[in-house]
């Protein structure tokens, strides 16, 4: 990262500690020292790898760093191990990419406006909150018609 001091930089401290939650047994803790110090490691780590990437899209004549300067740079830095699980994930993220390319084509090929489609996305939820009414058993709370449809979402912060 030109111009940027180590100490600009850090990971997020919560995500952090839930991956090495993740993957502690439940009798085990972790103190913030030992935390900062994975975190710092890991920084480094992701500096040195993204000055060797660059390095290898630089050998390449290419302005942007691909997938495959990453790995290059990975076998450079005695990394091979880790290569098998990027090239798998690889894998499954542009696949979830060419999803995303299609439902966003679906939205852009349907020829409506934003509005329409949410206002027929409405109407969908109005029907179902109908055809609840009318199927629940009398004593079942119903959801109000005036109730929200967007469902809860709980942070994690």
């Amino acid at each position: 990262m030109a111009g940027m001091d180590k100490d600009d930089v850090s990971l997020p401290k919560a995500t952090v500690q839930k991956l090495i939650s993740e993957i502690l047994d439940g009798d085990l803790s972790f103190n913030k020292d030992a935390r900062e110090i994975i975190i710092r490691s890991g920084i480094e780590f992701l500096m040195i790898l993204s000055s060797m990437s660059s390095e290898m899209a630089e050998n390449d004549a290419k302005k942007t760093i691909a997938p495959e300067h990453v790995l290059s740079a990975l076998r450079e830095l005695e990394f091979d191990n880790f290569i098998p699980i990027l090239e798998k994930v690889l894998v499954e993220f542009k696949g979830t990419q060419k999803i995303r390319e299609r439902r966003d084509s679906k939205f852009k090929n349907s020829g409506l406006s934003e509005e329409e489609l949410l206002r027929q996305q409405e109407e969908l939820f109005r029907k179902s909150r109908s055809r609840l009414q009318q199927t629940a058993p009398a004593d079942a709370a119903a959801p109000s018609e005036n109730s929200s449809t967007a469902p809860s979402v709980k942070s994690e912060q």
